[in-house]
């Protein structure tokens, strides 16, 4: 079996999307289907590149609209790259993607996973809406992270006989707590001694809800630090209004961290915190990496997958979003009680080693692509 992949950006562009595509095409080379990926550079130039055994081609960026680059040698390699492959794996949304496909598209079976609707942007959005739906009644099947988002998204409920929930996974390894990462996380811990340690980790993009954090620091005791890890367009903002609210000296934003650093955060930390504010977060990744540690998570409800995965009253805490009030008050809560962090970190951990990790994501996954080319 021969996959192609097929969106925007790829490793090292940081990002949940990027992970998981790398995710698959790395693992199910291991399982014998060959893959191979499509996406845009981040430069104006070509490359073709081998990436952790995958074969990867980044056709020259011309520009960007409305956070989509615009790859116009990405027309003809969609052409190209799928005569020679049995099913093209589309990650949604992307609408160059789409509209490559839909011009130039020519694989036999034709798959998507849809990440999420476009929220904010209304203009992409009103003129994406006409090609989004003919993307989804020429798709064979749709692959969604949670059945929650199936009835969410209108695009999806019109076409809920095509959708398989594949739950996203991660690599349980990767987060265990071992000597050298428990050593590592106490170093982190002594950078701030005798404080209880909020964790984000994430883009800094308008939907992740930072800034409500930082309000809710407002409100919480002065032996709390807010830790955030990850960047983005509104860092600079988000540094200012810190500063502005007076809690400059207890929120952290410590920039864009390896891997390895980020697991030991999720270690040190007393609590994971995802406070999303809109249907733009369907899922949180970063929820199960905080899981597979053991810490307890506070997320929001976003009638999407957020609260599907950090399940309230048995991995954590759900508030409304938007609200810094309500946040600061449950993670007060948790801080105040260790007892219930840790029954509600171990609960996370079953729940990630049950239902998430990377071995069923990808058997889910291969089954998904027998069933798209033997429809």
């Amino acid at each position: 079996m021969h996959v192609l992949h097929l969106y925007k950006d790829y490793y090292p562009v940081f990002g949940g999307i990027e992970n998981h595509i790398r995710q698959l095409a790395e693992g199910l080379r291991m399982w014998g289907v060959e893959t191979q990926v499509l996406v845009t550079n981040t430069a104006n130039h070509t490359t073709q590149e081998t990436i952790g055994g995958v074969p990867v081609l980044k056709t020259a960026r011309q520009l960007n609209i409305s956070s989509a680059p615009v790859s116009l040698p990405f027309f003809p390699a969609v052409r190209r790259l799928e005569k020679a492959v049995d099913i093209a794996h589309l990650h949604m949304p992307y609408p160059p993607g789409e509209l490559a496909q839909l011009l130039c598209g020519r694989s036999p079976r034709l798959v998507a996973t849809y990440h999420s609707d476009i929220v904010r942007q209304r203009v992409l959005g009103a003129l994406y809406r006409p090609f989004l739906w003919q993307v989804l009644r020429r798709v064979d099947l749709i692959a969604v992270s949670n059945p929650v988002y199936i009835q969410d998204s209108s695009f999806l409920r019109a076409h809920a006989n095509k959708c398989r929930v594949i739950h996203f996974g991660i690599d349980l390894e990767r987060f265990e707590r071992t000597p050298t990462v428990e050593a590592q996380a106490a170093r982190w811990r002594a950078r701030w001694p005798g404080q209880r340690l909020v964790l984000f980790v994430g883009r800094l993009r308008h939907y992740k809800g930072v800034d409500v954090l930082i309000e809710a620091a407002t409100h919480l005791p002065n032996d709390v630090e807010v830790l955030i890890v990850g960047v983005g367009p509104l860092g600079a903002a988000l540094r200012q209004q810190a500063q502005r609210s007076g809690v400059a000296d207890r929120v952290h934003f410590l920039g864009e961290l390896s891997d390895e650093e980020v697991t030991t955060l999720y270690h040190a930390a007393d609590i994971f915190v995802l406070p999303s504010t809109n249907r733009a977060e369907t899922f949180g990744i970063v929820q199960l990496e905080a899981m597979a540690c053991g810490a307890p998570v506070v997320c929001t409800e976003l009638g999407t997958g957020t609260s599907y995965v950090n399940q309230h009253g048995v991995t954590g805490l759900v508030v409304p979003p938007n609200e810094p009030a309500a946040l600061a008050a449950a993670l007060r809560e948790l801080l105040d009680d260790p007892v219930q962090r840790q029954a509600f970190g171990a609960a996370g951990r079953r729940r990630v080693e049950q239902e998430f990790t990377r071995q069923e994501m990808l058997r889910r996954v291969l089954a998904f692509y027998e069933e798209a080319l033997h429809q």
